[in-house]
């Protein structure tokens, strides 16, 4: 009898596949398997596109990989209450784990939390997952989750939310696995709140941060402070089958060009934050693929109100009439960019003003502020760094329309390493890079009200602190959104933050590195990527 051909195959010729790939087969080898097996070459062919499809799919373990980001510090921590740039929050999603996660989409999942509840949305009960032990074998308790909630009150510590965790009252310990937050006021974005890097659960009693003992997918082996850290695999940790990596090695390169060269060469798999310059270079490389997302970032132009030139009225009105955002969207960020009004809400959020226009680029206008500012032909220096994306080339575009008003700027460019820590909040003119936050009530927290951590402009206004507060207690999401839309407004008109564009986040990877997805704390899967993704070897 001649070879019969087989034309409707079964799951089970995908699984005999699947299985021979896993055991590394060759095509050939594959084709010789399924003809055996009796089915001819045409399906045979399907059934193998099929499979390998799905085995690429699938999420393997095993493997290291070294990724870049863009900021490191010699102030780098392991205290995730400290952390501040995304070197501090790669780390910190690695070691550690939060109550609750924000996954793509905006909707949250319980992570070390199993339930938060609340009928009022003040008083809320936490039940902890069971079966969570450190990386030191101690099993997770409330007294963990309390300690490190508490000491993100204590101004001692330094904690870069202490503004947003001063709403949590007090807390109550029911159990070693339920206990009660008690907020100064209702606030129902509480399990978002949660979500924040900072929020990371450490040990009870923990001061020291040379090493990180969480309950994070990775363990620390390395940490060494503006250089480079490494995590290998918890073996123990509670989440079924994560991580799939058995280690990773995250460093810094803060030359855009040398971060995408270490890329191409094989010396890292993960390149985040990639200028729009290189995205063109990038789509003709084989072996290379992008994970773009707008989330909200930003590069934004401060100028501080509390001193000169700031403090004259019309400047920094007349900056903000000077910045052409179409020229910036198009020419800087590639069309990679969305126009943005001065305020800090994404249209992604349900809370973004849409009424709230963005000036209109008016040089003429902006020459006639100027002069009210008694600033007109004087040299005003503005301070860009490559470690604030597209900085630069946002200063060039500035300076190019301030020489045709007879307004000088003097565009000073200073090194990637010390920005944070010597020029960001205290130049009197320079450039931040703001990563996505989920809510209003935290993105204003932490850069807008009289005590926000990360006040860039020194803006201060005792109504826009009452609204605040105001809407963070309200359960009426018509009022609340009122009170948002008018402290766009008053970022908008009143703050010295000029918010050009909001920037879509392009991250370039090695195509065989698998399972990166968009999340709405920023790019690199909100900078969690260590615990999620796989290597396709």
């Amino acid at each position: 009898m001649s070879h019969k051909t087989v034309t409707n195959w079964t799951g089970r010729d995908d699984a005999m596949v699947e299985d021979a790939l896993r055991r590394g087969a060759t095509r050939r080898d594959l084709l010789r398997l399924l003809m055996a097996s009796g089915i001819g070459l045409a399906a045979g062919g399907t059934i193998i596109g099929r499979a390998s499809q799905a085995w690429a799919d699938t999420p393997k373990s095993g493997g290291s990989i070294t990724a870049a980001g863009w900021s490191a510090s010699t102030a780098d921590t392991l205290d995730p209450a400290k952390g501040s740039l995304s070197t501090d929050y790669v780390r910190a999603c690695a070691f550690y784990n939060r109550l609750t996660f924000l996954e793509e989409g905006g909707s949250i999942r319980m992570e070390l939390a199993d339930r938060l509840e609340t009928k009022d949305a003040k008083t809320w009960t936490l039940t902890l997952r069971k079966g969570v032990t450190f990386h030191d074998g101690k099993p997770l308790t409330t007294d963990d989750v309390i300690y490190s909630l508490q000491r993100h009150k204590d101004p001692a510590v330094g904690s870069k939310v202490n503004a947003m965790a001063k709403q949590m009252e007090s807390f109550k310990k029911v159990d070693d696995g339920t206990m009660e937050i008690v907020l100064a006021a209702p606030n129902a974005d509480l399990p978002i709140i949660l979500s924040l890097h900072h929020f990371m659960i450490i040990a009870d009693g923990t001061t020291d941060f040379s090493t990180a003992n969480g309950t994070g997918a990775f363990k620390c082996e390395v940490f060494e402070p503006g250089v480079r850290s490494v995590g290998v695999k918890n073996e123990t940790y509670w989440k079924d089958k994560l991580p799939y990596l058995d280690s990773f090695e995250f460093i810094a390169i803060s030359d855009e060009p040398a971060r995408v060269n270490a890329l191409l060469s094989g010396d890292i798999a993960l390149a985040a934050s990639i200028n729009p310059r290189s995205i063109r270079r990038l789509d003709t490389v084989s072996g290379v693929t992008l994970s773009k997302t707008t989330s909200g970032n930003y590069t934004d132009l401060n100028v501080r109100l509390d001193v000169d030139p700031g403090a004259k009225a019309g400047f920094v009105e007349g900056m903000k009439y000077l910045i052409n955002r179409e020229v910036i969207q198009r020419s800087v960020m590639r069309d990679l960019a969305v126009i943005a009004n001065d305020q800090p809400v994404s249209p992604n959020d349900r809370y973004y003003n849409k009424d709230l226009k963005p000036r209109e680029y008016d040089p003429e206008k902006a020459k006639s502020l100027f002069q009210k500012a008694g600033v007109l032909g004087r040299s005003i220096p503005i301070v860009a760094s490559d470690a604030a994306t597209s900085s630069i080339d946002m200063a060039t575009v500035v300076q190019q329309a301030g020489q045709e008003i007879g307004m000088p700027f003097d565009v000073q460019r200073v090194p990637s390493d010390g920005y944070w820590s010597n020029y960001w909040l205290k130049a009197p003119v320079h450039f931040g890079n703001i990563n996505p936050r989920p809510t209003p009530d935290i993105l204003f927290s932490l850069l807008y009200t009289s005590d926000a951590p990360w006040n860039e402009s020194h803006y201060k206004s005792d109504k826009f602190d009452k609204m605040l507060v105001e809407a963070r207690g309200s359960l009426d999401e018509a009022k609340r959104k009122e009170i948002y839309d008018e402290m766009q407004v008053m970022i908008s008109e009143e703050a010295g933050t000029i918010i050009p564009v909001w920037i879509s986040n392009v991250d370039a990877l090695s195509s065989k590195l698998k399972g990166l997805k968009p999340n709405p704390l920023g790019g690199m899967m909100g900078y969690a990527f260590a615990e999620y993704v796989w290597l396709d070897a």
